[in-house]
């Protein structure tokens, strides 16, 4: 084991991607995709990559990226390959891909978190570490995706394919993840949120995997993503009345359709938020987490 460096808002970006804790695949924590950035570039300012989000919280990014410095310190790995080296050799776009794993108590069920950021960027940085964090210490299994943006005419396609082989990933590894592989849930934001959706209503066999069971919930923050079937999951979702990109109006009625449907859903809308606002700290959207973890909890199997 090594005691690598903790990081703070001053430092540079730069700087932490190339950080010997994260040798390999640091460029994944930022949103760094098809980007060139300043050097100078600090953590302070990682507001600047990520033009689709609001209620970016400095105290969460920090507390994040050094949450994972002190797993790998303790010689835990975080970050893994989805696709074999074969794979990427003969289609090198699946480069750009992997899971960062959170890791909750042995046996629990687990979750894949989608961060958005419109198809062209991944903001795990603000919309997944810290949420796999928080279910991580609610005991549950966290998974955060990787997956490819900007390269094709349909990203939200090879994204949802990137999702899939996730999941059957996975369930191939449940036995040495310790994931308990039956109550498993989505959950995305904005383009992440799209993906969720559309696994839970296609299943991950239209996206090229053997068939594997649907997730037992999908959780979405903030799309206008409106697809869905009479066999999709329970789905719970939020999203601000301010929010300017997924109309809140269009959410209600797709809650609403999956409800004449047979199928329990539920939406929450809260006042004066807008897009990306991830865990919602000092908002009044504070504790949906909590909401949409005890909805989860209510469609387990036992």
């Amino acid at each position: 084991m090594q005691n690598y460096r903790h990081i703070t808002r001053e430092n540079k970006i730069i700087d932490i991607v190339n950080h010997k804790a994260f040798e390999g695949f640091g460029r994944y924590i930022f949103p760094l995709d098809n980007r060139n950035i300043n050097n100078n570039m600090k953590l302070k300012d990682v507001n600047l990559l990520l033009p689709y989000h609001n209620n970016i919280n400095l105290s969460e990014i920090e507390n994040a990226i050094n949450h994972m410095i002190d797993e790998i310190s303790a010689g835990n790995k975080i970050f893994y390959d989805i696709y074999t080296e074969k794979e990427k050799n003969q289609d090198p776009t699946k480069i750009d891909t992997g899971i960062f794993f959170f890791k909750g108590k042995v046996g629990a069920p687990f979750a894949i978190i989608c961060p958005g950021g419109g198809f062209s960027y991944v903001g795990a940085i603000h919309e997944g570490f810290p949420l796999a964090i928080e279910l991580s210490k609610k005991g549950y299994n966290a998974f955060v995706i990787k997956y490819r943006v900007g390269y094709f005419q349909n990203s939200e396609f090879e994204a949802c394919r990137d999702l899939s082989r996730a999941i059957f990933y996975i369930y191939e590894n449940a036995k040495a993840f310790e994931v308990d592989k039956k109550n498993y849930s989505l959950w995305g934001g904005s383009a992440g949120a799209r993906m969720a959706a559309d696994i839970g209503t296609y299943g991950v066999e239209i996206f090229g995997e053997n068939k594997l069971p649907k997730p037992c919930t999908v959780i979405m923050q903030y799309t206008g993503h409106q697809d869905y079937c009479i066999y999709d999951p329970p789905t719970f979702a939020v999203v601000g009345t301010n929010d300017t990109i997924a109309n809140p109006l269009a959410m209600k009625r797709r809650i609403q359709n999956l409800k004449n449907c047979g199928i329990d859903a539920k939406i929450n809308i809260y006042k004066n938020l807008r897009h990306g606002f991830g865990l919602g700290t000092g908002t009044n959207a504070e504790g949906w987490v909590d909401d949409a973890v005890d909805f989860w909890n209510l469609h387990m199997e036992n």
